[in-house]
């Protein structure tokens, strides 16, 4: 019988062996199903905030856009006006020359509409070139905020793969 109590001694030693091996092994899974979890929930928190940011820069490329094609299209009707002014002008300077001899104060009156018309022709052309300049600006902002919204769109991307 000795024989016995040595095997079940030996026995009881595996089995508690055994069931401090299963207590750790499920110790350490418990650990890593923990940290898989948190590192998912960061991910997904990751891959929520880069689609937000992307969807922003997106929504602002858009609206520069928009600011620029506004810009646009005030500087064609600038340019469009000065045209009208120049035309206008040349009228009368032509008006002036034509009747310069035969009537000197109508050439007299022409040609001070002429100038006029001149004067005004340089306040609109300054206020077109400042709406291209406007259209400039918005266009490479546009830009700008088009390439940070492929970079959080790439971003979201690599989130959502991981």
């Amino acid at each position: 019988m000795p024989e016995d109590e040595l095997e079940t001694s030996e026995l009881k030693e595996k089995l508690e062996q055994s069931i401090e091996g299963a207590v750790e092994a499920a110790e350490h899974r418990g650990r890593w199903i923990v940290y898989l979890s948190f590192t998912t929930a960061v991910i997904a928190v990751l891959a929520a905030i880069s689609a937000l940011e992307s969807g922003t820069y997106s929504n602002e490329a858009l609206l520069e856009k928009n600011e620029a094609l506004l810009a646009q299209t005030k500087a064609s009707d600038q340019w469009a006006y000065y045209q009208a002014k120049s035309v206008k002008g040349t009228i009368y300077a032509t008006q002036a020359a034509a009747v310069e001899a035969s009537n000197p104060e109508l050439a007299s009156t022409a040609k001070r509409e002429a100038s006029r018309y001149a004067a005004e022709e340089e306040e609109i052309s300054k206020a077109a070139k400042e709406f291209e300049k406007e259209v400039k600006e918005d266009s490479e902002r546009s830009g700008q905020s088009m390439e940070h919204h492929h970079r959080f769109a790439y971003a979201v991307t690599m989130f959502q793969i991981s």
